[in-house]
């Protein structure tokens, strides 16, 4: 079995926790985020979508300070609770973040970037859990 083919098998069998415990993460990422006076932050639950992930934590930072703090806190936060981080793509600087956290998914936009992503629109299906302006 190639390397790839391996990777991909152990992703699809890896164990996954329980929605509650999810959820859980997901509302902590929001908090985090929140705090760090993220504008426009919106939980959605994109679990009957999607087999790569349960919810997407999507916000905005006004200034690249305030962006790595979100990220740095949201990251921490999460940390804390026990979950790691499987991936990362972006730079602060970038105007957009993803922490991949497996079941858990934050995207932090600068706000031309998440008007360019529009991910809000491509997931419109996805209910909205929560919107914290």
């Amino acid at each position: 079995m190639r390397a790839g083919a391996v990777a991909l098998q152990l992703h699809k069998n890896r164990p996954r926790r329980s929605r509650l415990d999810a959820i859980e993460y997901a509302r902590a990422a929001v908090a985090a985020a929140a705090d760090k006076q993220a504008a426009d932050v919106v939980l959605l639950d994109v679990r009957d979508l999607t087999d790569f992930a349960d919810f997407f934590v999507i916000c905005s930072a006004e200034s690249p300070p305030q962006f790595a703090a979100i990220v740095n806190d949201a990251e921490r936060t999460l940390r804390g609770m026990g979950l790691r981080p499987h991936h990362r793509e972006g730079e602060n600087d970038s105007g957009w973040v993803l922490i991949d956290f497996g079941d858990v998914i934050l995207h932090v936009f600068t706000p031309d970037r998440r008007t360019h992503y529009d991910l809000e629109s491509a997931w419109s299906a996805a209910p909205r859990l929560a919107r914290v302006p």
